[in-house]
């Protein structure tokens, strides 16, 4: 008997300040389980560090086990939009390597980050923001 093997879709999204990482069902519409990295290290919780991301998608890692996914899509995102970095943070890196440590195997990696089109102008003014 062959087991079948259950397919998810993994939500990184790395900013400067935190690493979130959230586990949903192929359809993006139930979520399995959700971590930051703010919740599984002590210090300089606000700050988005390699070693958080890494202990949250260890712990992630292990509930996806228990709930019997094995192979997952991943969505990196970063904070983008009007005036927000359009590169990931430090977090996304690590986050990836972990999970593929830790025995799930990884289907294909995809960037949603939200880009800007033209739209609003950013603030600050002709001359740019002054200290």
């Amino acid at each position: 008997m062959v087991k079948k093997s259950k397919i998810g879709v993994i939500h990184i999204y790395a900013s400067h300040n935190n690493t979130i990482i959230h586990a949903t069902d192929i359809s993006g519409s139930e979520t399995l389980t959700k971590v930051s990295g703010g919740q599984v290290i002590k210090q300089q919780r606000l700050k988005s560090s390699p070693t958080a991301a890494l202990r949250a998608a260890k712990r992630l890692a292990e509930d996806l086990k228990d709930k019997g996914v094995t192979e997952v899509f991943i969505k990196v995102r970063a904070p983008g939009g009007h005036n927000g970095p359009v590169f990931p943070g430090k977090g996304a890196q690590p986050a990836i390597k972990t999970l593929t440590r830790e025995g799930i195997k990884i289907l294909g990696i995809e960037d949603v980050t939200p880009i800007p089109h033209g739209g609003c102008r950013k603030k600050g003014g002709r001359r740019g923001r002054r200290p």
